[in-house]
């Protein structure tokens, strides 16, 4: 299994910028699907993450209404949709897949596979 993450960049505050996370190996469309970043000298944290159908969502508070997390189970694929970015924002973005397959609309995650992380800078 292997999630590939792309779509980081520098870029300056305000600006948008959309992570892509394609999964190959095995299909993941009963599973919760999410996204966690880490920052320099902090731990890794929650973003988002969206339930295997209908596609419910959930979101750091610090994200929420800022970031849109969707899938695209046809392409196995998570994406991360994020606007008005700010310098705080500034972190490697990880997707991440759930270890066990939970009810249709949790959004709780417990990672079992990890993408490789993709760098998101964000100027002031």
């Amino acid at each position: 299994v292997q999630l590939q993450a792309s779509g980081g960049g520098l870029v300056q505050a305000g600006d948008s910028l959309r992570l892509s996370c394609a999964a190959s190996g095995r299909t993941f469309s009963s599973y919760v699907m999410g996204w966690y970043r880490q920052a320099p000298g902090k731990e890794r944290e929650f973003v988002a993450a969206i339930s295997a159908s209908p596609y419910k969502t959930s979101y750091a508070n610090s994200v929420k209404g800022r970031f849109t997390i969707s899938r695209d189970d046809a392409k196995n694929t998570v994406y991360l949709q994020m606007n008005s970015l700010k310098p705080e924002d500034t972190a490697v973005y990880y997707c991440a897949v759930d270890r066990i397959i939970r009810g249709i609309f949790a959004t709780t995650l417990d990672p079992d596979y990890w993408g490789q992380g993709t760098q998101v800078t964000v100027s002031s």
